[in-house]
């Protein structure tokens, strides 16, 4: 990402309102992965299964991922280093590179999730079948390269509009759904449930990987430094400030549409034959009977083809900030994007002809408790390097934030913890 490093001018001479939207982007790129295909099938799954007792998950992975995506931001623009550089500055390269390579497991999980989320919104939309549909994801390296080339405010142009006509698609999904608002409500609410039932946590995990993502940690810090703001402490606040709004005020309209999710599976398929929902193939074939109306199916399919297709895009950045920042090899976008995605397509393509387009869902599920699994690896070092005055000066975190992400990073291991216990027990994280 060094080719649109503080490519972006920001006027100090300018309105506190005009600077803000000098900062707006980079949030909306991060909250892409809030809201990506692995979100949908843990979502739809957790909704059609649990009703809305799920969504209490969904607000705390939100409220975790505000406090992560800001320290992101604070590290970014104290050290000027992303999260991938600052790990090769600090750790010596046997630390260094199992690191990179768990941030390359995540990608690729990731792309996994976006292979078979694009590929289910092409078959959805256009009939094409899923073997086929896998591959045609491969071509998305071409819009990658000419929104490079267009530049980086374009990139993120497309990615808001995008996002824009997702947020449309469920409002009108919601509408027809017409969920009982008081169980809403009451969904938000945490319970001790969660980690007692298996099934409940397994999906809870899923969540929190579908949300919290491995790569937004590194790819918030990176596109941070698109923006060319001054180097002095009253500056660099100014841009941390900026930049946090930026972040959280996308991230909730993230969490919006994550809880849109879940709410329409609650309210189409809880209490219904039809809970066990076994992928998002059939949750699209079962909402037209169920909202009475063709057009429920068309929107749920353009929402998930225009989720494939921005989560691309974030994707590849995320793979070139890990790559360029840990090991400090530079790869050209399009070679990149084909090595990442052809990680991806063999295993899906291997799912679809052992198993059936039906266990798709159950992979895209998996693919987010792998992210979950890869979090701490990511989250660690980030609250370490923060809370080094050394390092940040300073824009040093405060002992809250430091002490809240610390604990954040321990609550996520401890549910990790007990999936690996419930699995050795006899669990299967194919259920």
């Amino acid at each position: 990402m060094t080719e649109v490093f503080r490519s972006i001018k920001v006027s100090r001479a300018a309105t506190p309102f005009r600077r803000f939207l000098s900062f707006m982007g980079p949030g909306y790129l991060v909250a892409v992965g809030y809201m990506d295909p692995g979100n949908w099938a843990t979502s739809l799954a957790g909704g059609a299964q649990f009703g809305y007792v799920l969504l209490s998950v969904a607000l705390l992975s939100n409220v975790m991922a505000i406090l992560l995506q800001s320290l992101c931001a604070r590290l970014a623009i104290a050290s000027r280093r992303d999260l991938a550089q600052a790990c090769r500055d600090a750790f010596p390269a046997w630390l260094a590179y199992p690191l990179w390579l768990l941030a390359e497991l995540a990608i690729i999980a990731t792309d996994l999730a976006e292979v078979i989320g694009t590929a289910i919104g092409l078959n959805l939309l256009f009939g094409i079948p899923l073997e086929i549909g896998v591959f045609i994801t491969a071509a998305d390296v071409f819009l990658i390269l000419w929104l490079q080339s267009k530049g980086f405010r374009w990139i993120e142009a497309l990615i808001i509009a995008l996002l824009a006509v997702i947020a449309a698609c469920f409002a009108v999904l919601i509408a027809l759904a017409d969920p009982v608002w008081g169980e809403v409500i009451a969904g938000f609410a945490p319970t001790r449930e969660i980690v007692m039932n298996q099934q409940m946590l397994y999906l809870a995990l899923g969540i929190i990987g579908a949300t919290v993502m491995p790569h937004n940690l590194y790819l918030h810090s990176g596109i941070v430094q698109t923006r060319a703001y001054g180097e002095d402490d009253a500056a660099k606040r100014d841009a941390l400030t900026m930049a946090t709004w930026d972040s959280t005020i996308a991230l909730m309209f993230a969490l919006c549409v994550n809880a849109a999710i879940l709410i329409l599976a609650a309210a189409a398929f809880h209490n219904g034959a039809d809970q066990n929902i076994e992928g998002i193939e059939q949750a699209h074939i079962l909402l037209e009977p169920l909202l009475g109306t063709a057009l429920a199916p068309i929107l749920f399919g353009v929402a998930l083809l225009c989720s494939g297709l921005n989560s691309t895009v974030t994707a590849t950045m995320a793979g070139q900030i890990v790559m360029e920042g840990f090991i400090n090899f530079r790869m050209q976008a399009w070679a990149r994007r084909l090595v990442t995605r052809s990680l991806a397509i063999v295993p899906a393509v291997a799912v679809i002809l052992l198993w059936g387009t039906e266990a798709t869902g159950r992979l895209l599920i998996l693919s987010q408790v792998v992210l979950s699994f890869q979090l701490p690896f990511a989250i660690v070092p980030l609250v370490m390097f923060t809370a080094s005055r050394a390092k940040m000066g300073a824009l040093v975190a405060p002992l809250w934030l430091s002490i809240t992400c610390g604990f954040i990073a321990l609550l996520i291991i401890g549910l990790n913890v007990k999936l690996l216990i419930d699995i050795a027990n006899g669990f299967s994280l194919l259920h």
